[in-house]
C-alpha cells in the first residue's frame, strides 16, 4: 500500500468536505462488509449465494440511490471504498487458509507479559 502525507492548509469548509467524504467512504465500506457477512443479495431474502466482487460494485450505486449522502460521492470513489472492503474480505479468507494467528492469539516474547 501506498501511503502519501500531506500537510494541508485549508479553510474550514474544505476540512469539512475531506471529513465528509472520509465518513461516506467508512460508510460504504461497512455496508458492504455487512452485506458479504449476510450473504443475501440486496432485494432478494431468499437467494442465498456468496457476494463477489461484482456484486459489491454494484452494490454502491444501490447505496448512491438510497442515501443522498452517499451520492454525493463520485462513482470511482464509492467503488474503491468497495474493492477496500473486498481486499479486507480476501485477506480475511487467506489468513484463515494459512492459519495466521492474530496479535492477540501470539506467544509474548522473552521479557514481554502475557496481554490480559
Amino acid at each position: 500500500m501506498l501511503i502519501s502525507e500531506y500537510k494541508l492548509d485549508g479553510n474550514k469548509a474544505q476540512y469539512a468536505a475531506i471529513d465528509e467524504a472520509i465518513r461516506v467512504v467508512q460508510f460504504i465500506r461497512n455496508k458492504c462488509l455487512r452485506l458479504w457477512m449476510d450473504g443475501t443479495v440486496w432485494g432478494t431474502i431468499s437467494a442465498r449465494r456468496r457476494i463477489s466482487k461484482n456484486d459489491l460494485q454494484c452494490y454502491c450505486a444501490v447505496l448512491a440511490q438510497e442515501y443522498s449522502f452517499a451520492a454525493c460521492l463520485n462513482s470511482q470513489a464509492r467503488q474503491a471504498s468497495a474493492d477496500r472492503a473486498w481486499f479486507a474480505i480476501s485477506r480475511f479468507y487467506v489468513n484463515c487458509r494459512n492459519h495466521t494467528q492474530t496479535k492477540k492469539e501470539q506467544e509474548p516474547q522473552e521479557g514481554q507479559k502475557a496481554p490480559g
